[in-house]
């Protein structure tokens, strides 16, 4: 499950997620697996993500998300269409929408833009690529440790990186 930044209103986060639930059944999902509600095109039968729905017509899978919101920076960063659809753009409709629509190009609001969409980018990334390898480092320690024995770094440069006692 990805992690978020606390909302600042839990009750408007809910209700969108409801509203973009109530578009699918309880355990639909695409036939690559993409099961959240805002990653599926309403409508397609059988239902469909978008990016097996764009990778069928031969689209491009990614999109270019404005990082700290469009009104604040043309800054963008290419992230897989799912992805910006279901986390990152969903992140964003929780920032107040004076900060994210900023009509009067005030610096103080785009400032807190670009704080914004910094932290919503790093928990993004934490979740996507850090906390997978840690996951997968985790699994295989016990296949190192049946296969080279107990203490398995201590015959080999992971020796390097043992934690050094109090």
């Amino acid at each position: 499950m990805a992690r978020k930044i606390s909302p600042r209103d839990p009750r408007a986060v809910y209700r969108r997620r409801v509203v973009a639930a109530r578009r699918f059944a309880i355990g639909t999902k695409c036939i690559c697996g993409e099961s959240r509600p805002e990653a599926l095109v309403p409508g397609t039968k059988p239902t469909i993500c978008y990016r097996c729905y764009r990778k069928s017509r031969q689209q491009k899978t990614r999109d270019d998300h404005h990082v700290f919101g469009r009104s604040n920076s043309p800054f963008t960063m290419s992230v897989p269409i799912n992805d910006h659809r279901a986390s990152l753009s969903t992140s964003q409709y929780d920032w107040p929408r004076k900060t994210l629509e900023n009509r009067e190009r005030s610096p103080s609001l785009a400032g807190a833009a670009f704080i914004r969409g910094f932290a919503d980018i790093v928990v993004y990334l934490i979740d996507e690529f850090l906390l997978p390898v840690a996951e997968m480092l985790e699994v295989l320690d016990p296949i190192l440790e049946r296969k080279l024995g107990e203490k398995y770094w201590k015959k080999t440069k992971l020796k390097a990186f043992e934690q050094k006692s109090h």
